[in-house]
């Protein structure tokens, strides 16, 4: 039994790393012409490519499920077109224990996803987004850039450039209000660091509005307080799908302390920790698929249909995703609705089989 979990696993992982590098190329085709319209400043064709490489990891994780699941569809498809499933049912292999060996493979795959869901891609990703934008800016950091990102603390309101890790800032705007909402403050600073557990502004310009002047002031560097810290800012610089299941976590709890929406975190939390959930239950309808319906079909109709079936099941997640941010229904059971129909689905056929 040994020697036919490492054969099947070896065709399960053999097939699947070949769709992923099929699907990633395509994907990294489309990202690099979507790039080649942002070529400006000094971000060029370089640049782009060393933006894209970055986004590899998380666009690996974003794939595994798709690739799994026709990853499958075309290991067994291929034993069973050689007649090898049938032989090893003849030689006392049950249905159940041919499941299992597939499921094998498919849960080493589930904590690669992890590992790179919860270390890889926030990191590398971050890095992206951090490189793009300091490209972008050029040379000037005091400009409010469109790449850039703002974020809401009580009364103030603040813009960064650029958010690199490790607690560097490019192109700080700072804008202070009052309670009656008028603007009191505007500081600008071209870069601010994390030493000592406080933040260090440099090159500062502040303007303060009264009722009658305004009062103009620079200073070299300046201590800024905040309840930001480098950690906050990774988050705040990422998009909620690009944040780790644990990262999405605490910014979560961040934002309910700040009194701020947190629906659209919530919704990526749960995709994120119910990703492996997706990913078993992909691999249980394309089992069903082999055992059953497509067990005499050609390869290119289990490809087609495996295609079919995993852009449906991401189309409903999709769906279902942002419409639990509209109408107001839990996120948990938004993501969680498609993989019950389609572990369903699976599950009828395969009792059909036996």
């Amino acid at each position: 039994m040994n020697k036919l979990s490492a054969y099947i696993s070896g065709k399960v992982f053999a097939a699947f790393f070949i769709v992923l590098l099929l699907i990633l190329s395509l994907d990294v085709l489309s990202a690099l012409i979507d790039q080649l319209g942002d070529l400006r400043n000094d971000y060029n064709l370089r640049q782009a490519f060393i933006y894209i490489g970055l986004t590899i990891p998380g666009r690996v994780n974003e794939f595994i499920p798709l690739a799994t699941l026709i990853g499958c569809l075309v290991a067994m498809g291929m034993l069973s077109s050689s007649s090898e499933i049938m032989i090893m049912r003849a030689s006392g292999v049950s249905l159940f224990q041919l499941m299992r060996l597939v499921f094998k493979p498919t849960l080493w795959l589930i904590i690669l996803s992890i590992v790179i869901a919860e270390f890889i891609s926030p990191v590398t990703d971050q890095w992206a987004t951090s490189h793009k934008d300091l490209q972008l800016s050029g040379r000037d950091q005091s400009l409010v850039l469109q790449s850039g990102l703002w974020h809401r603390e009580a009364d103030n309101f603040m813009h960064f450039n650029v958010v690199q890790p490790g607690g560097v800032l490019y192109g700080v705007t700072l804008f202070k209000f009052d309670h009656s909402g008028k603007l009191t403050q505007t500081l600008i600073a071209d870069r601010a660091s994390f030493q000592n557990s406080n933040w260090l502004l440099e090159n500062v310009k502040v303007t303060s509005f009264s009722d009658d002047k305004i009062i103009q002031d620079q200073f070299t560097t300046q201590l800024w307080e905040t309840q930001l810290t480098p950690k906050m800012l990774s988050y705040l610089s990422l998009d909620a799908s690009e944040l780790s299941p644990t990262g999405l976590f605490e910014y979560i709890a961040f934002l309910e302390q700040q009194g701020l929406d947190t629906k659209a975190y919530e919704l990526a939390f749960w995709q994120k920790c119910l990703h492996p959930l997706a990913i078993m239950s992909l691999v249980l309808v394309a089992l069903s698929f082999i055992f059953g319906p497509l067990r005499s079909s050609t390869m290119g109709y289990r490809i087609f249909i495996g295609v079919v079936v995993g852009i449906s099941f991401q189309f409903a997640q999709n769906l279902l995703g942002p419409s639990s941010l509209i109408y107001g229904f839990s996120p948990f059971y938004a993501v969680l609705s498609p993989i019950i129909i389609i572990s369903a689905l699976g599950l009828i056929l395969l009792y059909r089989v036996r």
